[in-house]
């Protein structure tokens, strides 16, 4: 049994990951300041003893230190996420996902942590146009959030290199999955579309809909963190991966998925007309990662792909929304 740090372990992603180590028997700590996350992600585990919540900030240096206090391993997925977040205030993303990055490699080095493992972004490619995306392949940034993500990369790669913290970035693909929330001027294009189409109001799709994602399950990314803190591999530390599933689908396909699964529980689901809009400044118009390196060196192999997962996403969205 290991202690377990995971920042923003509140949020979408954070709060799978938390429910995950503490079935599995570890003791799971949650630092989070619920900016994005909600305490309803974590509300079963505040009776559990395996369980410690803190509410702090990755920016306050102080809050870093109590919460990496006798932890073996950290999960840093707090962060602001949105490209178009990051464009309208570029100096909050800047505080959050660099200086509050630093604070917790500089608290996880002191405490003396096993390995750091954080969420890097598949926005690190950048303008490059290669596909598939292989990890030692990148591109100028194209917002400010993908600079973010990207000085993360570099400063894990110095913090291994000199203080000898083992470091490994999970580049994640457009994740989705339950407890993703629908809500808010940010919400993602899954969650918010499912939440459209049950209120039988139009999705608008940025531009002619066949920009194509590599949209990624959030149990794909939970066995992927798994890996990463379990591997004694020394070869498979100390460097990011793909976080993904190996295939793109575009926005148009995606909406058909959607509609195809909204409408088993709600007919009417099927006339929904879809609008088309411009196309968001800042959006690469293709995404599709190549899993080998993950496959080779953490023996990844995903469990499911975009219809599998948005099956089981449209089922939770359906009793939880």
């Amino acid at each position: 049994m290991s202690k377990i740090l995971i920042t923003g372990g509140a949020g979408f992603i954070g709060s799978n990951l938390t429910e995950h180590f503490l079935k599995a028997g570890h003791n799971v700590v949650v630092l989070d300041n619920f900016a994005t996350g909600h305490l309803h992600n974590i509300q079963q585990h505040l009776e559990n003893s395996n369980f410690t919540l803190i509410e702090g900030d990755i920016r306050n240096v102080e809050d870093c230190k109590q919460a990496v206090e006798g932890v073996d391993y950290v999960l840093h997925q707090a962060a602001l996420g949105s490209v178009p977040r990051s464009i309208k205030d570029p100096q909050t993303s800047n505080e959050v996902n660099v200086t509050g990055f630093l604070n917790m490699l500089v608290a996880a080095r002191d405490a003396g942590v096993k390995r750091f493992v954080y969420a890097a972004s598949s926005s690190t490619y950048g303008d490059s146009e290669s596909l598939p995306k292989v990890e030692d392949v990148i591109g100028k940034p194209l917002s400010p959030y993908a600079i973010t993500k990207y000085v993360n990369e570099l400063y894990a790669d110095i913090f291994s290199k000199t203080y000898g913290l083992e470091t490994i970035g999970l580049r994640y693909f457009n994740v989705f999955g339950r407890r993703q929330d629908p809500n808010g001027a940010y919400a993602a294009v899954i969650p918010l579309f499912v939440k459209q189409f049950l209120n039988h109001e139009s999705p608008v799709i940025n531009g002619a809909g066949d920009y194509s994602r590599d949209f990624t399950y959030i149990d794909n990314v939970i066995q992927m963190n798994a890996l990463a803190i379990t591997t004694t591999n020394p070869d498979a530390v100390n460097t990011v991966y793909n976080t993904a599933v190996g295939d793109r689908t575009t926005l148009n396909e995606l909406v058909g998925y959607l509609k195809e699964f909204l409408s088993e529980y709600d007919a009417e689901i099927a006339n929904v007309e879809i609008i088309h809009g411009p196309n968001r400044q800042g959006d690469i118009p293709h995404s599709l990662a190549s899993i080998a390196k993950a496959e080779r060196l953490l023996g990844y192999k995903p469990t499911h792909v975009i219809r599998e997962g948005l099956k089981e996403a449209v089922k939770w969205y359906k009793e939880n929304l």
